[in-house]
């Protein structure tokens, strides 16, 4: 039962994160769309695109600092995998605290 729970508290930290950093792609996607004065279907396009990217670029750094945190730590195993996922969901909850 307690791991389920952390799965969940972990699953919606996770979310609320993830919320957090679309908003801010969302935004940042919206006015270069507008600086490229793209409308209509190019527009939703370049800034559904835009989001993906950006998202995308986000989680693979938070992989590689927290690959590089495992080892510096010269974890292995389960140890190093853990120590990943649970880096990976702070990683993406900071901005969140911004």
């Amino acid at each position: 039962m307690k791991k389920l729970l952390s799965l969940l508290a972990l699953g919606l930290a996770l979310s609320l994160g993830t919320a957090a950093h679309a908003q801010d792609a969302a935004a940042t996607c919206a006015a270069q769309s507008a600086e490229k004065k793209l409308a209509g279907a190019a527009k939703t396009s370049f800034e559904k695109k835009c989001v993906a990217d950006q998202q995308a670029a986000a989680e693979a750094n938070a992989n590689a600092v927290c690959e590089k945190s495992a080892a510096d730590k010269k974890l292995a195993g389960a140890a190093k995998t853990s120590h990943i996922k649970k880096c990976v969901a702070d990683q993406q909850a900071a901005p969140a605290k911004k």
